[in-house]
């Protein structure tokens, strides 16, 4: 048995899944990173993703203090370290943020996290 509250992190995991839904709808008119950055409407949906992923990476980094860092490593199929990162560079250095990174991020990884997190609000 493990000593953390479970709807405290099933709270913070359905925020991230809406997060993540919020992720998608705005990235699914983008088709490459420059669409990002060729126009106002662009450079919005750029804030905005990036917003969530700042907000998915902070979730995560409550997850794993309230877990006491158990939860996530049973789920090896994300680098959960990486997702965390993301959110570090964002905050840090958003300035420096390169739009294929997060062009990337949302079309490769996005969806992966989504299944992932989805499993975990399951078998909690």
């Amino acid at each position: 048995m493990h000593e953390y509250d479970d709807e405290v992190v099933a709270d913070i995991l359905d925020n991230m899944l809406w997060a993540l839904d919020q992720i998608q709808k705005r990235f699914r008119e983008i088709e490459t990173a420059s669409d990002f950055l060729d126009s106002d409407l662009g450079l919005e949906k750029l804030d905005s993703i990036c917003m969530q992923l700042i907000n998915i990476g902070e979730a995560l980094k409550n997850i794993d203090k309230i877990t006491h860092k158990e939860l996530l490593p049973q789920y090896p199929q994300i680098d959960w370290k990486k997702v965390m990162g993301m959110r570090d560079i964002i905050t840090h250095h958003y300035f420096d943020i390169d739009a294929e990174t997060v062009f990337t991020v949302c079309d490769e990884h996005v969806p992966q996290l989504e299944r992932i997190i989805k499993l975990i609000r399951r078998e909690l």
